[in-house]
């Protein structure tokens, strides 16, 4: 249902059951229109999903997935750059502009007031737990 009114956590989940047969049967076509419907909604995962699935078979575009999820702030796709980057599929350039981006978007995500609920979230978490 959520996917149907374009929450992209859904498409993303839905393509995951897709892929593993989870509840539904196994379908690479809804498994890939799932996972693009995220993608190109701006859900990093799914992005990086996109580019683990092209890496294979068309690396230069498994780049560009991967350099638009770190741009997004995932660092499993700044990772997989790097990794790359060794390996001579991504150019210094596209590294260093994928490390500025990476970080501007940590930055943005950065606060006071964040800091401050994830710490009392922990806390409520720890103190339910001792129950």
């Amino acid at each position: 249902k959520g996917a149907e009114l374009g929450n992209l956590e859904a498409h993303h989940e839905l393509s995951l059951l897709y892929q593993k047969g989870e509840g539904v049967g196994k379908d690479l076509k809804k498994q890939f229109y799932h996972l693009e419907e995220a993608a190109i909604g701006g859900h990093p995962d799914a992005r990086h999903n996109l580019g683990c699935h092209e890496l294979e078979s068309n690396p230069d575009r498994a780049v560009k997935h991967f350099i638009i999820a770190a741009n997004l702030g995932l660092d499993e796709s700044l990772g997989m750059l790097k990794d790359l980057f060794r390996l001579g599929l991504v150019s210094n350039e596209d590294l260093a502009a994928a490390l500025r981006a990476h970080q501007a978007s940590v930055d943005e995500t950065k606060s006071r007031q964040r800091d401050a609920a994830e710490a009392a979230l922990a806390w409520r978490e720890a103190k339910d737990a001792s129950r």
